[in-house]
């Protein structure tokens, strides 16, 4: 499945793919103990939504002895308690409201080891000023008290390429394959105060960053509001536990077009490559797995995964809300989890069916990596297995059975 260097360590025989053309020093970990047996960190990460779908993964490839640019100590800051799913990271949880200022920067401004920012949050609401408090919240906690502060990450999507969800668009959409330099379109969107914030501030301190825009996440967390292998696993499941067939409630267009996703964990090493290779500093990258697919190959797989009858796209027939179907079914969900000892989760916190009918009315949304590859990263997945494997994974944690 992966290529291996010969010049690579044991992170970049599992994952090199993303990094064949890394400069090597960054291979070669330095990890250094002190005279009473502790490791001393090379860098330390301050992951913002570490419970969120590229934060869990970021929560688990960090803190690997053989992560570039480590050994990692890492910080991982949510709202809701640690879950059960995340107690085995090796990582120091803490629990935050990065909206509330005074919370932030008492609960941040001890950190005075942090190297690197990791920011994967977002308020639901695609708000701007509250995004952008959170944002802000973080600078002002960590900034003054973190000296060896180095690069910031910031996550955004690309949204900024055709507009939020519920914003009236003032202006027409980027035509794709999207690219890095189009510019912001004329509507009110909460990326663009993030790097706002993002440039104002690291131009005053001499930080570096990047932007990172994936494309649709295929990715394993529970606890995030857009994961879209979890709503449709939620979907499957309940459909086999009414023995009722899995239909596609799409339109025609997204039944047939091509479309982009990315794997949660190569959105973890994208990062983790911007914030230890100096050419990609600086730099605003979009982030797909490399390849493209058709949601009816998808919508296949996932009949498969759960043995339940598939039906595709019906000629003539309209989409079909898939969260005006599930409405009710919150008490179906219930049934379940009790029936297979599942790890209890409510329906309306683990399928996000609304967002899925956005992906099944959309089409033509596929941006372009070829920014990545002149930069030096040219890590990919198969969408395919990408999409198995988060699915097995949810099954082994016992989040869907």
């Amino acid at each position: 499945m992966f290529y291996i260097l010969d010049s690579c360590h044991g992170f970049c025989k599992r994952r090199c793919q993303s990094f064949k053309s890394y400069n090597l020093e960054y291979f070669h970990v330095q990890k250094e103990v002190t005279e009473n047996g502790a490791t001393s960190y090379q860098s330390v990460a301050l992951i913002v939504g570490i419970t969120g779908i590229v934060g869990s993964s970021l929560a688990e490839i960090l803190p690997l002895p053989d992560t570039p640019g480590g050994p990692w100590k890492v910080y991982g800051l949510a709202r809701r308690p640690r879950p059960a799913w995340n107690e085995n990271h090796p990582i120091h949880y803490i629990q935050c409201d990065v909206s509330n200022t005074d919370e932030t920067i008492a609960k941040l401004s001890p950190l005075t080891d942090i190297t690197h920012i990791f920011y994967v949050s977002w308020m639901g609401s695609e708000e701007c000023k509250v995004n952008a408090v959170m944002f802000q919240n973080i600078f002002d906690a960590v900034i003054p008290n973190a000296p060896n502060l180095k690069h910031i990450c910031l996550q955004t999507g690309i949204k900024h390429y055709f507009g939020l969800f519920e914003t009236d668009t003032k202006s027409e959409p980027h035509d794709s394959p999207f690219t890095e330099d189009l510019p912001r379109l004329n509507q009110p969107n909460f990326y663009h105060n993030l790097e706002d914030i993002l440039y104002e501030e690291t131009a005053k301190r001499g930080l570096t960053w990047s932007v990172h825009r994936p494309a649709l996440i295929f990715g394993f967390s529970p606890c995030s509001m857009m994961n879209i292998v979890s709503t449709l696993s939620v979907y499957a499941t309940i459909c086999k536990h009414e023995k009722t067939p899995l239909v596609y409630p799409g339109t025609k267009a997204s039944w047939n077009c091509y479309a982009d996703a990315v794997d949660a964990d190569l959105i973890a090493e994208h990062q983790i490559w911007t914030a230890v290779e100096p050419n990609a500093k600086n730099q605003v990258f979009n982030c797909n797995n490399g390849d493209v697919f058709k949601w009816k190959h998808i919508w296949k797989t996932l009949a498969e995964q759960f043995g339940v009858e598939m039906v595709g796209y019906e000629e003539g027939k309209e989409q079909v809300s898939l969260q005006e179907m599930m409405k009710d079914k919150g008490p179906v969900w219930d049934e379940i989890v009790k029936e297979n000892k599942l790890v209890p989760t409510k329906l309306e916190n683990i399928a996000a069916f609304w967002f899925a009918d956005i992906a099944f009315m959309s089409e033509n949304l596929l941006s372009s990596m070829n920014k990545n590859k002149e930069h030096g990263f040219v890590g990919f997945r198969n969408s395919q297995k990408s999409f198995v494997s988060c699915i097995d994974k949810m099954k082994a944690y016992k989040i869907i059975p």
